[in-house]
């Protein structure tokens, strides 16, 4: 309960909040992370090929039928709702607290639960676009499609996920974005990330304010520098805090 208060606490004195989050801010959700023991990395071992390398952009080139069995089924989670982490974010934003949301996540949960300024690393599920004509197609419409590669109606390109595949860059309009909203911040909430992705990881190394909080199941590289760690659960914690604070 201390660590809570400490959290509530630091939260209620800060004005320029950054939260910096992974795949765990959304297992709660029902969405599984990548590297943790339960992630998809480890219990997908039955697989034709490694997910790692079915996530790549040469795979994705190579073998687009392969890609998009291996995506529908196991990275799009249209029913997901936000959690507690999610929510508690949010309601930072309206108060005027939180001022961004940097996330590695594709899921559009944050966006879901009322987040505005929404930072999206590496893409996001719901956008996709033709890769012949550039025309723009939502998550709907690649569920609803009957062949295994979507293809656009008006050209017959390959409708590809905006979603930044291994090999591919990070959009820079969106990195520098992250890294002057976190430069800026005077409190830095990290969660539920391994910050072993990179480039996303050195991220928080642009952090130059007094106080980092890390929110995650299980270690990383950047404990030894947090200044408050909580291992637990983040819906769960977020939402005491937000009992905490009475927002």
């Amino acid at each position: 309960m201390q660590n809570i208060d400490t959290l509530a606490s630091w939260i209620e004195q800060s004005g320029n909040i950054v939260f910096f989050g992974g795949a765990g801010t959304s297992t709660e959700s029902g969405i599984p992370d990548f590297r943790s023991a339960a992630g998809l990395y480890q219990t997908e071992q039955h697989l034709p090929y490694p997910p790692e390398q079915m996530l790549s952009r040469s795979f994705f080139m190579k073998l687009p039928e392969v890609f998009f069995d291996f995506y529908r089924s196991k990275m799009l989670h249209p029913d997901a709702a936000p959690n507690g982490c999610h929510r508690m974010l949010a309601k930072l934003e309206q108060a005027g607290k939180l001022k961004a949301v940097v996330t590695q996540n594709i899921d559009g949960l944050h966006q879901k639960a009322g987040s505005k300024e929404v930072l999206e690393l590496h893409g996001s599920v719901h956008r996709n676009y033709c890769m012949g004509c550039g025309a723009f197609y939502d998550l709907e419409h690649i569920m609803a499609t009957n062949k295994l590669v979507p293809r656009c109606p008006s050209c017959s390109g390959i409708i590809k996920p905006d979603v930044v595949l291994y090999e591919e860059p990070l959009d820079q309009q969106v990195l520098f974005g992250a890294v002057e909203a976190i430069s800026q911040a005077d409190l830095l909430i990290i969660g539920g990330t391994s910050l072993t992705v990179q480039p996303a990881a050195d991220l928080v190394s642009y952090f130059q304010g007094s106080r980092t909080v890390l929110l995650n199941m299980d270690p990383t590289p950047y404990d030894r520098k947090a200044d408050l760690l909580i291992a637990d659960k983040i819906g769960e914690v977020m939402e005491q805090v937000e009992r905490k604070l009475g927002i």
